[in-house]
């Protein structure tokens, strides 16, 4: 059954925020925001009231740093955290698109100094309730003010997952800033479900598995490799789906050759890891390709 009040969550003001939804048969999905605050318990309660003054209350408003949540309103109702897309009510799209507030700053990445715990992990539980799955559709969050220009409608209007503020059509905010997207889905992992009678878990559908040694070979253009590499098509795929989703990649591009556009583009992902000069030549290593194998769905074989 799908969670509309979290049973750990503070409730904040009278409860009544929004509406019914626009695009009811559109899936689920939720929209992280920071409040450009600071954190603990003076700042959530200023937040909150001031969220309540303006009408611009999400569902959710959560404190990182002390695993404090607040809720406004019931997740199956819009919410006021967003602005319209033209004629498209933005906080109205989906079967329900619930808006998160998180104390903090988009500059300060909260995922590099949280302390998620029950609460958090009940915030979650409740996500997922609604079928929403550990996925970012929209692929890479803006790490600056600047690079906020990923905002795909297209993708916004018709796939479910979890959404950064900066990845909103109509909107201009960037936050929550380059927060770890796979940092959010393993503080609150997911429960074995037992099988009938068994006492053992049933299968879930198997995660890719991608091949780190056939990546190299064809972006190195293996003379081993018939057709520049393209052998290893399957392997490369799964990554460049994930390079096309990070907004690296032009789709058309995407053909399983691992090409030089390809290997700009696994460039372009290893600087935004942090990497640079000869560790940052698009060709696949371990480091780059678990992290992103972990917010894109696959797994890696060394």
């Amino acid at each position: 059954m799908s969670t509309i009040w979290i049973e750990k969550a503070q409730r904040l003001g009278d409860g009544t925020i929004g509406g019914a939804m626009d695009h009811a048969s559109v899936p689920g999905r939720v929209v992280w925001h920071t409040t450009e605050s600071g954190t603990g318990d003076d700042a959530f309660r200023a937040v909150a009231a001031h969220l309540i003054r303006v009408t611009a209350e999400p569902h959710l408003l959560y404190d990182p740093t002390t695993d404090r949540l607040g809720q406004f309103g019931p997740l199956n109702a819009s919410a006021r955290a967003l602005r319209n897309d033209g004629a498209t009510r933005s906080n109205r799209v989906g079967k329900v698109c619930i808006q998160i507030e998180v104390l903090g700053r988009a500059a300060k990445p909260f995922t590099d100094t949280w302390k998620p715990g029950p609460k958090y992990r009940a915030m979650m539980a409740a996500i997922r309730s609604w079928g929403i799955p550990d996925t970012f559709p929209a692929g890479r969050l803006a790490a600056t003010a600047a690079e906020a220009n990923n905002r795909p409608r297209s993708v916004w209007m018709a796939r479910g997952g979890h959404y950064g503020h900066a990845n909103i059509p109509g909107n201009d905010h960037w936050d929550p800033g380059a927060i770890d997207r796979s940092a959010l889905f393993e503080a609150a992992p997911v429960p074995p479900k037992p099988g009938p009678g068994s006492g053992a878990a049933p299968a879930g559908p198997a995660k890719p598995v991608v091949d780190l040694g056939n990546l190299v070979a064809a972006a190195m253009r293996d003379p081993a490799l018939p057709q520049g590499g393209k052998t290893h098509k399957a392997d490369v795929l799964v990554v460049e789906k994930a390079l096309v989703a990070e907004g690296l990649l032009p789709a058309q591009w995407a053909d399983g050759s691992f090409g030089s556009r390809t290997v700009e583009a696994y460039a372009a992902l290893q600087r935004r890891y942090g990497f640079d000069g000869a560790d940052a030549n698009g060709i696949p290593g371990q480091t780059t390709l678990r992290r992103l194998g972990k917010e894109h769905g696959f797994t890696v074989k060394p």
